[in-house]
């Protein structure tokens, strides 16, 4: 089982790696200025032999940090504070920018690949994380490279969520699962000073021998209830037709009347043809019905010949 994450920025800036900011330039240019202007009076190239390299090293007093950007600002190996957003100075050869705080909300995508539920089924779980830096001094002295700490201590919590959850509650909970993995992910790296804003889970992938055989088990279990709303459906005519007996029994008038509707609506059709049981035809009184109707069904066929 393999783990895999990706970081979708860097939030943690090299420090080494050169800013060049208009402040700096200006004072570069002021110095060979200056420096070329004083050679020009004396008549002599050492004032801007001195100021050149001088301007080399003021350049590195100014920096700037973006609004977004925190600068962690070590004094001979010591922390001193933390900077920004805006114009800074520091002493050259002195202070050092350890690194820059990225405090916008960051987004970072980890999977977990081949994870083993609780009950032993196989699975690959994408998801995404959303955090961000409440505290620029504890990312930047309490652990290295947080970035790569929150990443992994996401990947981590997502196994340890998979592994006590059955495959059922992992695909229907998805919901308590995330708001569990924000709470998890949160208590391990609040200590760095980083806050988990919220934990999605984009797509949980499952065995495809085991996809089929989830997709039989849900067409059998809506057989199973489309039989049982049919059983209960003929339970239910049944009962009427037991109610609708008694009321026959006792009523001669009505069932002639039912025998005379049950003939109109078989008969209306041209060429309707009713077959009806002797039994019903002696229960029903439906002879003499049917002899009235046969006849003016001939009479009108014979009608229409002519």
């Amino acid at each position: 089982m393999t783990v895999a994450f990706l970081a979708s920025r860097r939030t943690q800036y090299n420090a080494d790696a050169p800013r060049v900011n208009v402040v700096a330039i200006l004072i570069l240019l002021g110095s060979v200025v200056i420096g070329a202007l004083l050679s020009v009076l004396v008549g002599n190239p050492i004032p801007f032999i001195i100021m050149l390299p001088l301007g080399g090293v003021l350049m590195q007093s100014p920096r700037v940090a973006q609004q977004w950007e925190r600068a962690v600002v070590l004094r001979l190996g010591r922390f001193t504070g933390l900077r920004g957003p805006g114009l800074f100075w520091v002493i050259p050869f002195v202070d050092t920018v350890s690194s820059w705080i990225d405090q916008r909300t960051i987004t970072t995508s980890f999977a977990a690949e081949q994870t083993l539920t609780a009950d032993t089924v196989p699975v690959n779980v994408d998801a995404v994380l959303f955090w961000m830096v409440h505290d620029a001094q504890k990312a930047a002295l309490e652990v290295q490279e947080y970035a790569q700490a929150v990443s992994w201590a996401a990947q981590t919590a997502l196994r340890d969520i998979i592994g006590r959850t059955e495959l059922t509650q992992l695909l229907r909970g998805r919901e308590r699962i995330e708001t569990e993995l924000q709470a998890l992910i949160d208590q391990r790296s609040n200590p760095w000073g980083v806050t988990v804003s919220s934990v999605e889970m984009r797509d949980v992938v499952i065995p495809t021998a085991l996809q089929d055989a989830m997709s039989r088990e849900a067409q059998a279990a809506r057989e199973k209830a489309a039989r049982i709303i049919l059983g209960e459906a003929e339970l239910a005519i049944a009962h009427s037709f037991a109610e609708a007996s008694k009321e026959y029994l006792n009523n001669p008038t009505a069932l002639h009347l039912r025998a005379m509707n049950m003939l109109y609506e078989g008969l209306k059709e041209k060429g309707a043809m009713m077959i009806i049981p002797s039994s019903a035809v002696e229960s029903m009184g439906m002879g003499g019905l049917m002899g009235a109707a046969a006849l003016a069904q001939q009479q009108l066929t014979g009608g229409q010949a002519k």
